[in-house]
């Protein structure tokens, strides 16, 4: 299992970037958390296996339609068990 960190900049929030990546996660079995910054980017932290996850990031970089994204930052860090993905406030 692999644990990756993902800050993702642009026009991301007020688009249901969260709520779309919670359903892109969910089919794809990846586990984890999508919550906005105080700076207007999305974090996410999304655990699974490698070509789950490569498939997560592929949606990641362009996200929902109204979604306009500009940059997309990926960190591996230790993994956290996640149970499920879900949508933080």
């Amino acid at each position: 299992m692999k644990h990756l960190n993902i800050r993702v900049s642009g026009k991301v929030q007020g688009v249901f970037f969260r709520a779309s990546a919670k359903a892109q996660a969910d089919e794809l079995g990846v586990k984890g958390f999508a919550c906005n910054e105080g700076n207007g980017e999305v974090y996410i932290e999304a655990e699974g296996k490698e070509d789950k996850l490569q498939l997560f990031l592929n949606w990641c970089a362009h996200g929902p339609n109204r979604a306009r994204v500009e940059h997309i930052k990926v960190d591996e860090s230790t993994p956290r068990n996640f149970t499920c993905f879900e949508v933080r406030r």
